[in-house]
């Protein structure tokens, strides 16, 4: 799989929802040894933990009422969008977003599952300094 700095290397990066990016950071890397990786203006976050990854973004849920749409997704890093959409479609999925190539040089479309579960998926394309459209690297040895 093509390496791009604007995401995480993990294959599977769950996206939560909370209503203050920089208050889930400070928390949820304090609280369960996080580190920020990337920053993304004040509406988004890359979170690392071992191999693993995290995106925190911008956004209101209710935990009291259980899940709703929005509350969160599933990102999935594979090697071809085009080809994996035709086979989510061919089995049900729901497409919501037509595979798009994005300027952080990732081609991604959306899709929901047979039980109402958003998905990402998502190709690199392109190795992108976050730089080059807004997003800051955490200042620590082992981003990028």
């Amino acid at each position: 799989m093509m390496h791009n700095r604007s995401i995480p290397d993990a294959t599977v990066i769950p996206v939560l929802v909370y209503p203050d990016v920089a208050a889930a950071v400070d928390w949820l890397c304090g609280a369960f040894g996080f580190a920020e990786r990337l920053r993304i203006g004040d509406h988004r976050a890359q979170l690392t933990v071992g191999a693993g990854a995290l995106v925190v973004a911008q956004g209101d849920f209710d935990a009291s009422a259980g899940h709703r749409p929005g509350g969160h997704s599933t990102m999935v890093r594979v090697e071809d969008a085009d080809a994996h959409r035709a086979r989510a479609e061919a089995h049900g999925a729901r497409i919501t977003m037509e595979p798009t190539t994005f300027s952080f040089g990732e081609r991604q479309y959306g899709a929901v599952d047979f039980a109402g579960h958003a998905w990402t998926f998502t190709q690199s394309v392109a190795d992108v300094d976050p730089a080059d459209w807004g997003g800051v690297l955490a200042d620590r040895g082992d981003a990028g």
